[in-house]
């Protein structure tokens, strides 16, 4: 499908999503979060999608929401806030739990749900310049887009407290010492690395990578016994796939597996 705010392009099983409103740095409004959405759902849907890139156009990855657009909605904004994060919302929630690791390459600003939509990739490689702000309170609104449930489990509460609150910047080397952010790289570098770790993942075994990230992200809520069973249930359901018998198999003959997303 064509998308109005997005470009989305696949390379040998790649595909690399890139936020296309550079000239609104961009922001989020209706029309991004519904081709977020829809972007997502195809590559959780296409088979020969095996890992997602998501990038920025321009000078940032993402300032979060337009903010020009808000403010034009006047008595109607209620009502467009919660369209727009009924798609924006519908969009991490199956990037989360779709097969395709992703990964976020971020370079100047990640601010409010661009900083959610970052902590929301499996992987987040960032740039020198990249910085990081939670940013809602100073205008008077409050995080969404995933932001009040990824921070407080990779920072803690207090320190997620401490950014929500006083809308500190956080430096790139700051997001990767407090786990933030996967690895820093120089903004030369950033977009060649982030599709190099993509196109590693990518030649992993689909189905095994999908139930991995879903089984991680389910343990926050779970007791042990109730997550160690889904862990069994799990495992067994991967031995039906065909990728784990040929993972199997390579590993004993010391080659390279060669999985099909069976």
């Amino acid at each position: 499908m064509e998308y109005s705010t997005l470009l989305f392009d696949v390379q040998e099983g790649v595909a690399q999503m890139t936020l296309n409103r550079p000239e609104a740095l961009n922001s989020i409004n209706l029309d991004m979060a519904r081709d977020l959405m829809y972007a997502v759902l195809r590559c959780d849907e296409d088979p020969t999608i095996r890992a997602v890139v998501i990038h920025g156009a321009g000078s940032q990855f993402c300032v979060g929401g337009d903010l020009k657009t808000f403010a034009a909605q006047k008595e109607n904004l209620p009502y467009y806030l919660k369209e727009v994060t009924t798609y924006l919302h519908a969009a991490v929630s199956r990037l989360i739990r779709m097969d395709p690791p992703v990964v976020g390459a971020v370079h100047g600003h990640a601010v409010g749900a661009g900083m959610g939509l970052a902590m929301a990739c499996d992987v987040v490689i960032a740039a020198q310049s990249a910085r990081f702000n939670m940013a809602y309170t100073r205008v008077g609104l409050t995080p969404d887009g995933s932001s009040t449930y990824f921070l407080p489990r990779i920072v803690g509460l207090r320190r997620a407290l401490e950014l929500t609150l006083t809308n500190r910047m956080l430096s790139a080397q700051e997001a990767f010492e407090w786990g933030i952010v996967t690895k820093v790289v120089t903004d030369e570098e950033l977009l060649a690395q982030a599709q190099a770790f993509a196109k590693q993942l990518s030649s992993g075994a689909p189905k095994a990578l999908g139930a991995a990230k879903r089984l991680l992200h389910g343990g926050w809520t779970e007791t042990l016994e109730t997550q160690m069973e889904h862990e069994s249930q799990t495992i067994a359901a991967m031995a039906h796939t065909s990728d784990t018998h040929e993972g199997i198999t390579a590993f004993l003959e010391k080659r390279s597996p060669k999985y099909r997303g069976e």
